[in-house]
């Protein structure tokens, strides 16, 4: 896996992904930044919840549920010095469908933190990550 960072003056820099898509990252106004874009730390933030959403539908899906709807609410808190590294990463799951099982939705959340989310796989070593869900009925 490829990717390449230009930087577009100021503290705004973009980033090119090997299957040819781009986004603007920027610095915080206080950093010289102008809030064209995510923040580097938001952008890691958003890759460890697609990584976990990504796994998350699939298994429901393998398992037969008939989910419509899957919403991550990510909170995160970092330490105060620098490096300001996350220091806990917490994952709400809002699941919408039609008859989910609650067993069978903690498990793919579960499957998705231990064996298969490489985002969150790859930060739970220096990251206290946890999680929680809600299931919201259609029928």
């Amino acid at each position: 896996m490829k990717t390449r960072i230009e930087w577009k003056g100021g503290v705004s820099f973009q980033g090119e992904s090997e299957s040819g898509h781009a986004v603007l990252m920027d610095g915080a106004p206080e950093a010289g930044g102008q809030n064209l874009g995510p923040r580097p730390m938001e952008m890691l933030l958003m890759g460890v919840g697609g990584c976990t959403t990504f796994d998350v539908v699939s298994i429901l899906k393998k398992s037969r549920q008939d989910i419509t709807d899957c919403v991550v609410e990510i909170e995160a808190k970092r330490a105060l010095t620098d490096p300001k590294v996350f220091t806990h990463i917490h994952l709400h799951f809002i699941l919408t469908g039609n008859d989910l099982q609650q067993q069978q939705v903690e498990r793919a959340i579960n499957l998705s933190a231990k064996k298969y989310c490489s985002a969150s796989i790859m930060l739970r070593n220096t990251v206290e990550i946890t999680h929680d869900f809600e299931i919201i009925a259609l029928s």
